[in-house]
Order: structure tokens, then sequence, then C-alpha cells
């Protein structure tokens, strides 16, 4: 894949930011992918202020992937401690799942977690049920805590907790 412009969200993007993701995550558009929750999760992935407030935050950081104009990815990286930052919302357009560009959005937050906010290690939580994504995270580095932590419910739903992967950068 080439002509791939990666670079932060502002404000003024959320509107074709959260139909992105939620078309990569929830519904039959998701199941064009193979990274989708549309079999374990029907309600919305996030929501328009939720993202607003994500960009909004100093301690986080949405990156954007672009084509031609077009909007194909994103993820989040966030600070959360002195040496650790947070990787999450990887999202790519599902037509465009096993392209490469989860790779290269992957690689693109590790150089921003350690430019930005001085991270030395990349923490993410994956649905310990998406054994095919703890794979393909497992084979790019990321390797599982032991830690799980619940899945943001009430009322909770096990069979829904993550698992906690870690990478040093």
């Amino acid at each position: 894949m080439t002509q791939i412009a990666i670079r932060a969200a502002t404000s003024d993007e959320v509107a074709s930011l959260h139909p992105l993701i939620e078309r990569a995550y929830r519904g039959e558009t998701a199941k064009a992918g193979w990274t989708h929750e549309a079999d374990l999760l029907f309600d919305d992935r996030t929501s328009v202020a939720e993202l607003s407030a994500l960009i909004a935050d100093p301690d986080r950081v949405i990156l954007l992937a672009h084509r031609d104009g077009a909007l194909i990815g994103c993820l989040q990286v966030a600070h959360v401690g002195d040496d650790l930052a947070y990787l999450g919302m990887l999202t790519v357009e599902p037509t465009l799942q096993a392209s490469g560009l989860g790779r290269r959005l992957l690689a693109a937050a590790e150089s921003e977690a350690v430019a930005r906010f001085g991270a030395r290690r990349m923490e993410m939580t994956v649905i310990h049920r998406r054994t095919e994504l703890i794979a393909w995270y497992e084979r790019r580095g990321y390797v599982p805590t032991g830690e799980t932590r619940p899945f943001p419910v009430d009322p909770p739903r096990p069979e829904l907790d993550f698992v906690v992967l870690e990478k040093a950068l």
C-alpha cells in the first residue's frame, strides 16, 4: 500500500472519523474485515462526544491514515504512566484489512508514543476471545502480561474480559 499519509487528528475531523470506527468494529459492514467485534457487541463502539474529548486531551493523540484524501484508518495513543503509553482503537477500513495498513499504523503509533510521550513501553487490551487478533499483535512483538481487565459494561460480562499485552519500545 503506497501514498498513505499518517498524521494527528483535529477536532474538525470527528464527523468523518466516527463512521469509520463504527464501520470497522460493529454491524454488518465490519464483517467485511477480520478484526471486527460485530459478533460480540451490538452497541456503538464510540461516540462523537468521546472522540472530540480524546482529540482535545493533551495526553492522547488520534492518528489518522489517509490515501488519496480518503480516511482509511486510525488509532489512539495515550500517555498513561512515566514511561508507558496505551494503544487503542486501531481501526482499518474493513475492505482494506490484511493490506498492511494495520502494521503501518502500529509502527506509527509506537514512534508517536516515543516522540510525543517519551514512552519506553506500549500496552493494549484485547478481548480475550479474539485469539486471532491477539496472535497478530504477538507476531508484532506484543506479549501477554498475564493481567486481565474487565470490559467496561454494567453489568459485567466476563466473556468480554480484556487481556493486557505489552511491548518494549
